[in-house]
């Protein structure tokens, strides 16, 4: 398989995880705010993919599609530590609460106090003892892997 047929198969990966992660939104699963940070590096592997398709240029991009999908596996692991109470996270991970500048002080209290509240150290689903995290951890890093040997057969 050449570079950029690997480059583009690696975006598709990137696109399916931000799929997968739209479809547990979709169904419920509600996602704290490293999840979210998550999700930034795979929509940047999509971009670089979509640029590889259009300009035909793998190595330079390629590198550059390895560093998201190694970004998105090192927050990963950041949030899979997180949940292993192995280090400390983020002191708030909330969902948002709207338009600040709108609200009068009164709106902005009762929006605070009944926002619901999604902790990134409880893990919310697991398959075969790995959380969502955990999953994005291992999968990114072969993503990383195939982004890489894209680079070298670009």
């Amino acid at each position: 398989m050449d570079g950029r047929t690997l480059a583009l198969f690696a975006g598709a990966g990137s696109a399916g995880l931000l799929i997968a992660a739209l479809g547990f939104q979709a169904v419920g699963y509600a996602p704290c705010e490293l999840c979210i940070l998550q999700r930034w590096p795979h929509v940047a592997a999509v971009a670089i993919a979509g640029l590889i398709w259009l300009t035909g240029r793998t190595r330079v991009l390629a590198v550059l599609g390895m560093i998201a999908a190694g970004v998105a596996m090192g927050l990963a692991i950041y949030h899979t530590g997180v949940e292993m109470k192995l280090w400390a996270g983020p002191s708030q991970c909330s969902g948002t609460i709207g338009s600040l500048a709108t609200m009068s002080p009164a709106e902005l209290m009762e929006r605070l106090q009944s926002a619901p509240v999604v902790r990134c150290d409880e893990v919310a689903w697991r398959f075969l003892g790995l959380s969502m995290a955990g999953w994005n951890a291992v999968l990114s890093a072969g993503l990383a892997m195939v982004w890489g040997i894209a680079a070298r057969r670009g």
